[in-house]
């Protein structure tokens, strides 16, 4: 008599999804399973093989659809989500000026209530997740803990982090603090969020041009006592550079090491405008940076390229709503394709320099990596976290579905997401969010969106 095993319990099996793990050994699995228990990935196979191997409490019949990991957002604005569309209106009529973060962004953040912010993270996060985002870095906003409140809430991975301005010139008041309740506080909020499972705190340095040279000493000894790491602007336009160059007699990242506080602590978000010598600054002293692909061209030409072959830990980030009014990393991740082309490939007669799929696994893997998580995220393998979004293939640009990564990779948008999993908790199924009800969040946005703009209309003159 043949001795029947016993099956494995598990939380949650979806089976029957073409599985794109984007691990080291390029994995694909056909008709396969992904076997979840509590927040991570227990077993990743056939699906013939799975009904036999584990018992699910929940299961996702997921035929005729693509597994593939989570996108991390490694540069979000969360608090600037309802300038939505305000900012290309303002292009369109000819209106808009420059620098845009001094004349719009700042001055709508400090016009911000704390009830704003949440409905801002809800509206946020609820966008990130529909279009297949289960990570963001906030780059660093008023009243973190609402944002906290919020991600926690719906059920998002993310970082928050509190903006840091202690400069006296051209600041809102409500956006200018000493220096020494800068760090307090920035301190405060990393120890509050220390052990919640999904949702941490980072430290913040909003930009050279609004922070003293005490702040930024300042944050690089809390990074190293608090084992945080610092989200800012770096190299980000030229506005920034000349600054520097201005101040110092050298560039944004040269001043940065001159002052020892280049390390492996600080992610520099956009790090458009970096010389040769800034490069390798980033590679010696292991900075992170973000590439916002749907922004980053206008402000120069980027060295995305030149970045990844140099092992720098680089994701792709949406920069928020403002400015390009989506948060569809799949937008992100053509747009640097198509970027790189016209600044690394078409001028030298090279096409592609980079292909899309593989643009996407730097999405996956170089984003896990600027988010400090690459052991944890970025990547579908058991011993992971459970961080899983289903594709379906059945829409008239997918069809016929050949290769699942490349229908990822050139046929796929954020709206085109069905079920998203973040810590192995089914968030959204059919594209209905599960966690949370938006419809208070909605009403008072409806009720408060005028006074909110009024507000900033009033600032911006």
């Amino acid at each position: 008599m043949s001795e029947v095993r016993q099956k494995q319990e598990v939380s949650l099996l979806v089976t029957g999804a073409d599985v794109v793990c984007f691990d080291d050994h390029e994995t694909l699995v056909r008709e396969g399973a992904i076997a979840i228990d509590g927040d991570s990935i227990v077993w990743i196979g056939a699906a013939r093989e799975a009904a036999d191997k584990f018992a699910a409490k929940d299961t996702i019949r997921a035929t005729g659809m693509i597994a593939m990991p989570g996108f991390i957002d490694c540069h979000v604005h969360t608090a600037q989500q309802f300038l939505h569309g305000k900012l290309p209106s303002v292009q369109r009529k000819g209106e808009l000026r420059s620098p845009m973060w001094q004349r719009y962004l700042i001055p709508f953040e400090s016009g911000l209530e704390p009830e704003d912010v949440y409905c801002s993270g809800l509206a946020a996060y609820s966008a990130m997740i529909s279009s297949g985002t289960t990570c963001f870095l906030e780059a660093g906003g008023p009243f973190p803990e609402e944002m906290g409140r919020a991600a926690d809430e719906i059920g998002i991975r993310g970082r928050i982090a509190m903006s840091t301005m202690d400069t006296t010139d051209d600041l809102p008041s409500h956006s200018r603090m000493d220096t020494a309740v800068a760090l307090r506080r920035s301190e405060d909020l990393v120890h509050s969020w220390k052990h919640h499972q999904r949702v941490n705190a980072w430290l913040s340095l909003r930009q050279l041009m609004v922070n003293t040279e005490a702040l930024r000493l300042g944050m690089h000894e809390l990074s190293h006592a608090l084992d945080t790491p610092i989200h800012t602007h770096l190299a980000e336009g030229t506005y920034e550079v000349d600054f520097a160059i201005r101040q110092w007699n050298m560039r944004s990242a040269e001043y940065m090491e001159k002052i020892g506080c280049l390390d492996h602590y600080v992610h520099g978000a956009h790090s458009v405008l970096l010389s040769l010598n800034e490069l390798d600054l980033y590679a010696e002293r292991d900075v992170s940076a973000c590439h916002c692909a749907l922004n980053n061209y206008t402000m120069g030409r980027p060295r995305l390229l030149e970045m990844m072959r140099r092992n720098i830990r680089v994701g792709l980030g949406t920069d928020g709503a403002a400015t390009r009014a989506s948060l569809d990393m799949f937008q992100v991740m053509h747009g640097a394709v198509l970027g790189q082309q016209a600044v690394n490939g078409t001028p030298y007669h090279v096409d592609p320099p980079i292909t899309h799929e593989q643009m996407l696994k730097q999405a996956f893997r170089g984003g896990s990596r600027a988010a400090r998580l690459e052991r944890s995220i970025g990547s579908l393998e058991a011993g992971k976290k459970a961080d899983v979004v289903l594709v379906p293939t059945d829409d008239y640009d997918q069809y016929p579905n050949y290769d699942p990564v490349i229908t990822l990779a050139e046929s796929t948008v954020g709206r085109d997401v069905r079920t998203v999993i973040i810590d192995g908790r089914v968030v959204m199924q059919d594209r209905r969010l599960l966690t949370i009800d938006l419809g208070p969040m909605r009403e008072r946005v409806a009720r408060q969106y005028k006074t909110i703009m009024s507000r900033f209309d009033r600032a911006i003159g």
